[in-house]
């Protein structure tokens, strides 16, 4: 397996583009994306645990249900969630593209992302579509940046990897910044392959991958209405259908992983006024639920996320987040350390503080990035879990999103 460049147009048959429709108010901004494969691909999709969804979540699952689809478009600066309009709206951008690329609105995936409650008129998607469609050709890098908010970098990948004797490539972009916190997390994530894989099995690799890799995702402790990832696979790389668990299936999953754990660590480290990517990983749990609950504790602590920020080794703070995260832990026995580019360095040791240099410590924590690392000595079990720091851009991104 190797890491190549295309994002969502590096497996083949697969083209996207980005184009500003009218949407949002700065025309230096790509607003409306679409990712659109040649031939009909096997789809699978991830939703928001939110009980408040966004209208083109509704509509996709409609449109999904036959676990296929040829096309996806997303428009940003927008939502389309709590809108008396908003389903009729969802169809509507089907309905458009569908004709426009002579496919079924049915095969269409739409998404939606920007400011809630904020009614969204058809007429400049309805424009923009025409102008997307021109646009289609390698531009992974448009569409990605067409589906981002307050993200401040792009989020992309593609590998190259085999199934058998055939080579296939799957690539992806997502955004996320803010109102991240899983189950889903809040982000859009669209995976694209030229694997052949039946929908079933495509959607049981993509509902496990998940559960490692976006929804170990926090920003701020927010859920989103409006998370979705998609993952399209046409079977254009020509490998046997992979139609059961097994070889095949098994290298599809870790291809599938590189891509996911990727864009998860891109979208924590892109967290809102985010000045830095925190890892937490935590060994020798009792069972992999209690250690990934634990993990996303420590990550979604603001005084842990405050303390990452001023590089201030407040371990006390991760040992609070432990202990009210709802897992038996034998306290005595836990030990944390904290380790970056600028080294390693360790604070607390069962239960209680070790001598350390305050000065190091404050080293290790000014890099961009840092592992949080947790032993237990409870038993086997490990999570790793993303987040980021507190600043106190977050507050001045949030204060006025809406206007």
């Amino acid at each position: 397996m190797k890491q190549i460049e295309g994002g969502v147009c590096a497996a083949t048959g697969f083209t996207a583009a980005g184009v500003y429709c009218g949407i949002r108010k700065n025309k230096e901004k790509k607003d409306l994306a679409l990712i659109y494969s040649e031939k009909k691909a096997a789809c699978a999709c991830v939703y928001t645990q939110n009980l408040v969804k966004g209208a083109p979540i509704a509509v996709t699952k409609q449109n999904v249900a036959d676990g296929y689809a040829s096309a996806i478009i997303c428009n940003s600066g927008n939502a389309n969630t709590c809108n008396a309009n908003g389903v009729e709206i969802a169809e509507a951008m089907c309905n458009l593209l569908g004709a426009a690329l002579n496919i079924p609105a049915s095969d269409v995936v739409v998404a939606s992302t920007g400011v809630i409650g904020k009614t969204l008129e058809i007429e400049p998607i309805a424009s923009g579509i025409p102008l997307v469609i021109q646009s289609l050709g390698d531009d992974s890098d448009g569409a990605a940046s067409a589906i981002m908010t307050t993200d401040l970098k792009k989020k992309e990948i593609a590998v190259e990897f085999s199934v058998g004797t055939t080579v296939c490539k799957i690539g992806g972009i997502a955004k996320g910044s803010g109102m991240i916190q899983p189950n889903m997390a809040t982000m859009l994530g669209f995976v694209t392959t030229d694997a052949a894989i039946s929908p079933a099995m495509l959607q049981k690799a993509l509902s496990a991958d998940i559960l490692d890799s976006f929804n170990m995702v926090s920003v701020d402790g927010d859920t989103s209405t409006n998370d979705m990832v998609t993952i399209l696979a046409n079977g254009m790389a020509g490998n046997k259908e992979i139609t059961a668990q097994g070889a095949d299936y098994d290298a599809f999953c870790a291809a599938l992983s590189v891509v996911t754990q990727y864009l998860s660590r891109s979208i924590a480290g892109d967290g809102e006024g985010a000045s830095k990517l925190l890892v937490c990983t935590v060994s020798g749990a009792i069972d992999t639920a209690g250690a990934k609950k634990l993990a996303k504790s420590v990550i979604n602590s603001p005084l842990v996320k405050c303390a990452m920020f001023g590089a201030d080794a407040n371990w006390g703070r991760i040992l609070c987040a432990l202990g009210y995260a709802g897992v038996a832990v034998d306290v005595t026995k836990v030990g944390v350390g904290f380790s970056s580019a600028a080294g390693e360095i360790e604070v607390c040791k069962d239960g209680a503080g070790v001598d350390f240099s305050e000065e190091l410590a404050k080293t290790v924590l000014s890099e961009s990035e840092i592992t949080i690392s947790v032993t237990l000595g409870d038993g086997d079990a490990s999570a790793t879990a993303f987040g980021c720091d507190l600043t106190y851009d977050y507050v001045k991104i949030n204060g006025d999103y809406r206007t």
